[in-house]
């Protein structure tokens, strides 16, 4: 599990100290794993013993064996330059490889338990990764109801309860709309399922199940042309994919 999971699963134990301290290494990613215990307590103008507690939040013994994760970690390279299309191909193998050995049972437990299913994309690319679950799911005849804005939020949420289940697609996270609809489940104790980038965001931190993906962007003309780079947004349809394949084996499994 990559820092930012566990970062995001306690998100809601961490004070404004244990954030500068988050602050700092993601600021300082390579320097963080490096660095000793009494550096990083002097950058983050904390002491040694603040250090280990944040440590201590996040489920390790101390700072040692939360700096032995962050080096086992691996870098992500954000832009590929050479062969695209051998960069491209190389980069769904290493996501498909990831995404068969993620247990997504918790996800499943919920899609299989509630009574109704209610999903939000915050944008076009989102939208096309609801209707794919939709598609999918529609065949175990679990139906997906996709919510179009605030207006319709705000009517359903007035009949939606603990037995329902609400999931969001989102790139960051960290839209208005999409955090502001998740502060309003969660004071209804209403369960949701967040896809989104893997970093830590407020989506995130308040999901019940946190599903992630690692998109990858790719240049396809001159760095001179001012053109951004293409972002392959393929792995979001390989989650949901890769889930509905394990939801189908999870319900095999509780059956008699």
């Amino acid at each position: 599990m990559r820092l930012e999971e566990i970062i995001n699963q306690h998100m809601k134990e961490l004070n404004d100290t244990d954030l500068v301290i988050w602050k700092y290494i993601l600021q300082h990613r390579v320097a963080a794993q490096h660095i000793s215990i009494h550096e990083l307590a002097r950058a983050c103008a904390v002491s040694s013993t603040t250090v280990v507690r944040f440590a201590q939040k996040l489920g390790f013994d101390g700072f040692g064996e939360m700096k032995a994760i962050m080096k086992m970690e691996e870098p992500e390279q954000a832009l590929y330059q050479t062969d695209v299309l051998q960069d491209l191909g190389k980069f769904y193998e290493q996501t498909w490889h990831k995404l068969v050995k993620r247990n997504f049972d918790s996800a499943s437990r919920l899609m299989h338990e509630a009574n109704r299913v209610f999903a939000y994309a915050s944008g076009y690319v989102q939208s096309n990764v609801v209707q794919e679950l939709k598609r999918l799911f529609f065949y175990d005849n679990v139906l997906i109801y996709e919510v179009a804005g605030r207006e319709e939020f705000r009517s359903i949420l007035e009949s939606m309860t603990p037995d329902d289940l609400f999931i969001f697609v989102s790139l960051s996270g960290e839209s208005p709309t999409v955090t502001e609809f998740a502060s309003e489940l969660r004071l209804r104790d209403v369960p949701f399922i967040s896809i989104t980038k893997l970093h830590d965001n407020t989506l995130a931190s308040l999901s019940t199940v946190n599903l992630y993906v690692s998109p990858a962007s790719f240049r396809l003309y001159e760095s001179s042309d001012g053109r951004p780079a293409f972002q392959s947004m393929m792995p979001y349809f390989l989650l949901v994919e890769t889930w509905y394949v394990k939801y189908r084996l999870y319900v095999q499994h509780q059956e008699p």
